[in-house]
């Protein structure tokens, strides 16, 4: 083939998707009705392939993608998917092991979707979400929250030498990041914000005690030996109900369907295999799939 007639052909191709794109455009312009999701766009050998089928075929790609105009996507999914039926139609063999593998999975997973999607459709109860709001967010008066940091050691000599330290003049955080053993070393011993029930009881009870700024006596827990320093801190605030809404319902849903799936697995016939011998590692061997 000559470089001029690659050219003519390639800018023949060219002209065909410009005029693709533009009679695509001029479509969607002129047309002010609610699209048709079944809406047949294309039949290849009877088998129809509908303007569903490319909205979904445009939610599977990256999101690279957006950034290509609309009207250059809608055409190239469309080519791709008659292309897609074609070939399909012209394949004679049986599928792959992995193919099947995949296609089973995902339409498991589909259908699981679909059935999720109905279980827990229809308006969350008011009155519920209410009582979980009180339940969750009780009115507290005076109750604080704590932000401290800690100096981690093994002894309580330990624990003193560094209470000596600050003392004379050392920084806690200083000291933290040098001293301690806790994970919290690298930020200077920051515990952050907490509340009654978060910490063990004798590191507790010591933040409790100590008025912010203060540096604690050593405090001896199941992790070791303690110096803490109350930083600040703060009344704990009633978060407002349309604050928390959204999260106590997707709360109930989740709990909901919790119920449901054990209640489907009581009422199943589920039979699983003794797994005790495989080694977990196997879900890394795409390998297995290959025939």
């Amino acid at each position: 083939m000559t470089t001029n007639l690659k050219t003519s052909l390639m800018g023949a191709a060219t002209g065909l998707i410009t005029g693709l794109i533009l009679s695509t455009t001029a479509v969607f312009a002129q047309d002010t009705e609610e699209p048709d999701p079944s809406q047949v766009l294309a039949s290849v050998n009877g088998v129809e392939i509908t303007l569903g089928h490319v909205i979904a075929a445009r939610a599977n790609l990256p999101a690279e993608y957006s950034q290509l105009p609309a009207a250059l996507l809608f055409s190239g999914l469309l080519d791709q998917l008659v292309q897609q039926a074609l070939l399909g139609q012209s394949f004679k063999g049986e599928l792959s092991l992995q193919s099947r593998t995949f296609l089973e999975n995902e339409e498991r997973a589909i259908i699981a979707g679909e059935a999720i999607a109905i279980f827990l459709s229809g308006e969350v109860d008011e009155d519920a979400l209410r009582a979980a709001y009180e339940e969750q967010y009780p009115e507290v008066e005076d109750e604080l929250e704590y932000r401290a940091s800690h100096i981690l050691v093994e002894t309580e000599d330990e624990a003193k030498d560094i209470i000596n330290e600050m003392e004379n003049g050392g920084v806690f955080s200083a000291l933290a990041n040098e001293r301690s053993t806790g994970p919290s070393a690298s930020v200077g011993g920051d515990l952050g914000w907490f509340g009654d029930g978060d910490m063990v009881a004798p590191f507790f009870e010591a933040v409790v005690a100590l008025e912010p700024g203060g540096i604690s006596a050593p405090v001896q827990t199941q992790f070791g030996w303690h110096v803490i320093n109350l930083v600040e801190t703060r009344a704990v605030e009633r978060p407002e109900f349309d604050a928390v809404r959204g999260a106590l319902a997707d709360q109930m849903q989740q709990s909901r369907l919790e119920d449901h799936i054990e209640e489907l697995t009581a009422d199943a016939d589920v039979d699983r295999a003794d797994v005790s011998d495989i080694d977990p590692n196997v879900i890394t061997r795409m390998d297995l799939l290959e025939n």
